[in-house]
């Protein structure tokens, strides 16, 4: 039995579900009167403040941010409440004026004192993010629901997050749902994404996925970037729609050319895995490249995996690491295994097991099974850790017990020896079985063994040729060998010695020495027209070469080199491995 050490995934990363839910300031920026235009000699605040948004958005006028505040001071300083508005946002963003919070807070305060519902929701901005004023969740909730109660579709979003995050009121998804749908039922986009979260992820409301479309699809006709990515992930999934993975690069594709790096990282996995567009890592590294540049955690691993292996790019390690690190050190779990197991190869940084340990550690506190069985098998083998079992089966059964096959094989392994735990056959058994049944060849060899000799489990030839059987097909060498041994001697299947041989030289040509050393036997012990003392000692020979020293085989070529001619010996040492039977 083999330990399977580090178990990386080196797929490229599922496409998730990462929706934005980002809360959006709405409506700063007051609406010029319906009144129209009049004499600003005779100091009308409302013309005043027409001509200030004129001269914001160079309507009419050249473009000048100074004399809009010039106008929208006159207004507001005779108590114009739009105007008072607008003032507060070129305060706040440094339009006109030097950027000033305090000032910004001072301007919608007196707006919202009026009860301007734009005002109180800017003002609960300010509140929520301590910007003029000390950071106050209870206030912004405050604010916010003047304003939201008035209809304000921006304050009924930020409402809505604020209960669905607990921030200012209790946590209630419910409540944040009727605050969503208010602002969704305006047409107010980011609304309108949220509430598709909240029934994609059954938060508030019954999960359905069908409700999730029909609000990201509203918010994404829109133009919302957030919701054409939402959408494409609905499309490749099949959640809600029928599977459709055109449709999903299509919306992809709207929500990545806004610079949506959640869409351009998506994108990139579907040009990498050719999904609705021809198959091109050029074009898949080239919007993995879009995402990562804006920081995208998930685009920096993929964008690492390219240069990792050579897609899209000439192979680079030392640009592989680069990408990694970045997402690593934003918290990315699956970036954290793979610079950790950089560390272990010595691929792009010098070899060095503490920093691989330092890295696997970080992603296994996180939960990532990954990490915590390679964290297990830095103890097992006291690689970067001082050795320790005990410490080792703890994080195998960590990542078992949340279906991780490989550490269902280490944790097997360390009952099968009593390392950490007292031996218990059964318990292996258990363990084995778990990784055996979602397909893990090196636990259905495990598990045959088991079977074949009676461990943890009634002896039973048949069950171990059947789990052997799995293996092999899997092309799994030690199987093969396996399965030779089985049909050579008739346990749990007719005796067969063509099959036996047969299976012998699968593993043989996987590069198995003791499949070389149990052929050698069969050419040596068949019938008479299956012995040839040549092939025999060609194959003991490669045994031996390949590190199989005990008795038997030395032994057995000493006996063939008595009888076979120097000539014949010299042929079978140069002889290659022939090929498989067809």
């Amino acid at each position: 039995m083999t330990q399977t050490n580090y178990i990386i995934f080196w797929g490229y990363l599922v496409l998730t579900l990462l929706f934005s839910l980002l809360i959006n300031v709405s409506s700063l920026y007051a609406e010029p009167s319906e009144s129209g235009m009049v004499e600003t000699e005779q100091g009308d605040a409302i013309a005043q403040n027409n001509l200030g948004s004129m001269y914001a958005e160079g309507k009419g006028v050249p473009q000048d941010d100074v004399e809009a505040v010039a106008c929208y001071r006159k207004a507001a300083e005779q108590g114009n409440v739009a105007a008072q508005v607008n003032l507060g946002l070129m305060y706040a963003e440094g339009k006109g004026v030097p950027q000033n919070d305090v000032e910004a807070v001072a301007w919608y305060r007196k707006a919202a004192g009026q009860g301007n519902a734009n005002a109180q929701a800017n003002l609960g901005w300010m509140y929520q993010y301590g910007k003029g004023v000390p950071q106050d969740d209870v206030e912004a909730v405050a604010c916010y629901r003047k304003a939201a109660e008035q209809g304000n579709a921006g304050a009924q979003n930020n409402l809505g997050r604020m209960y669905e995050e607990g921030k200012g009121v209790p946590q209630d998804d419910v409540e944040a749902v009727a605050w969503y749908r208010k602002a969704a039922e305006q047409g107010n986009a980011v609304a309108q994404v949220n509430l598709g979260w909240m029934y994609a992820e059954g938060k508030g409301v019954p999960q359905d996925d069908v409700e999730a479309v029909f609000w990201f699809r509203k918010a994404a006709e829109q133009g919302s970037a957030a919701a054409q990515a939402n959408l494409g992930v609905m499309y490749g999934g099949g959640k809600g729609v029928p599977q459709d993975d055109v449709e999903a690069v299509a919306w992809y594709r709207k929500a990545a050319e806004q610079g949506n790096a959640n869409a351009q990282n998506n994108l990139g996995s579907m040009y990498a895995e050719g999904k609705g567009v021809p198959q091109d890592d050029v074009e898949a590294v080239a919007w993995y490249r879009k995402a990562a540049e804006q920081g995208n955690a998930a685009a920096q691993v993929n964008l690492g995996l390219m240069y990792a292996e050579g897609k899209g790019v000439p192979q680079d390690d030392v640009e592989a690491v680069a990408w990694y690190r970045k997402a690593a050190e934003q918290g990315n779990a699956a970036a954290q295994v793979k610079l950790g197991w950089m560390y272990v190869e010595g691929k792009g940084v010098p070899q060095d097991d503490v920093e691989a340990v330092f890295w696997f550690r970080k992603a296994a506190e996180q939960g990532n099974a990954n990490a915590q069985n390679n964290l297990g098998s830095m103890y097992a083998e006291g690689k970067g850790v001082p050795q320790d079992d005990v410490e080792a089966v703890f994080w195998y059964r960590k990542a078992a017990e949340q279906g991780n096959a490989a550490a269902q094989v280490n944790l097997g392994l360390m009952y099968a020896e009593g390392k950490g735990v007292p031996q218990d056959d059964v318990e292996v058994v258990a363990w084995y079985r778990k990784a055996a049944e979602q397909g893990n060849a090196a636990a259905q060899v495990n598990l045959g063994l088991m079977y074949a000799e009676g461990k943890g489990v009634p002896q039973d030839d048949v069950e171990a040729v059947a789990w052997y059987r799995k293996a092999a097909e899997q092309g799994s060498a030690a199987a093969q060998n396996n399965l030779g041994v089985m049909f050579l001697h008739g346990k749990g299947v007719p005796k067969d010695f063509v099959k036996a041989a047969s299976f012998f030289k699968q593993a043989c040509n996987r590069g198995f020495p003791d499949a070389m050393f149990n052929l050698g036997l069969c050419y040596l012990t068949g019938s008479r027209q299956q012995v040839d003392i040549v092939m025999a000692y060609f194959y003991m020979y490669k045994a031996k070469k390949n590190g199989i020293n005990d008795k038997s085989l030395l032994s057995t070529m000493q006996l063939l080199e008595g009888i076979l001619l120097p000539d014949h010996i010299e042929k079978a040492q140069k002889m290659t491995m022939p090929p498989l039977d067809k």
